[in-house]
């Protein structure tokens, strides 16, 4: 069986986003790769099907590193403020005039001190 039929098995199962790393442990023995990163096997098989398959993957990505089935994101995605931007974002005008950032004036050239050349570069 591939990581992504057992992913699948695993999200149908919980039918909740996971994140990689709790798809893993849910998993355990089940995933084929004895990787000593199957967190980098599931998030880099998972990463790649959704980008080569766009729309037609079975996954889609619901925030960074979690995941779900797009047949269970789709029927389950109610609009809340966490989800509607436009809740969250102010009307341009509410936000009023702002100053441009000054940058910082040097008020004096200051003398190099060691800190200013570690790294192993020439001391100048």
């Amino acid at each position: 069986m591939s990581t992504l039929a057992v992913v699948e098995e695993i999200l149908r199962e919980t039918a909740v986003p996971m994140s990689v790393r709790e798809i893993v442990e849910r998993a355990g023995v089940r995933l084929p790769s004895k990787s000593k990163t199957p967190d980098t096997v599931v998030a880099r098989d998972l990463s790649m099907d959704i980008k080569k398959k766009g729309e037609g993957s079975l996954f889609v990505r619901t925030s960074p590193g979690r995941y779900t089935l797009r047949v269970l994101a789709s029927a389950t995605t109610p609009m809340t403020a966490e989800t509607d931007v436009s809740a969250r974002v102010a009307p341009l005008g509410a936000l009023g005039a702002r100053k441009p950032a000054v940058a910082a004036s040097p008020s004096a050239p200051r003398a190099r001190t060691d800190s200013d050349v570690q790294g192993g570069g020439f001391a100048g």
